[in-house]
């Protein structure tokens, strides 16, 4: 009879795992170098130790010359991470640009805030 190999993850896959709520094997296979990294509403249920995890991960993706493309609608975090900012308004896209420019762009503030 075969026995099973039983293996305890590391803190690393723990961490991971807790940060993307997914199997550790899932994140190893997505994670295996990609130039493109794509994250959608990944803020959403999420508190803000792991948030702030998360975050610390995708920055060092990023200055690793990585390639993020991040779908939220947390602000703060946004702002705080990203380089470029899309806004898009019913599909169409609204502006673009550095995150000081699309916080002071009055179309924005009209689509998002209705002034």
């Amino acid at each position: 009879m075969a026995k099973a190999k039983v293996t305890t993850p590391t803190d690393r896959e723990i961490r991971i795992e807790r940060i993307f709520n997914a199997p550790r094997e899932r994140v190893w296979q997505a994670m295996t170098d990609p130039e493109l990294i794509l994250l959608d509403e990944t803020a959403a249920g999420v508190n803000r130790t792991l948030l702030n995890d998360l975050l610390e991960a995708v920055r060092t993706l990023r200055d690793r010359g990585k390639t993020v493309l991040l779908v939220e609608h947390d602000m703060k975090m946004v702002m705080g991470l990203c380089e470029t900012v899309f806004v898009l308004d019913h599909g169409e896209k609204l502006a673009e640009g550095p995150p000081g420019l699309i916080q002071t762009d009055e179309r924005v503030i009209e689509a998002y805030f209705g002034r």
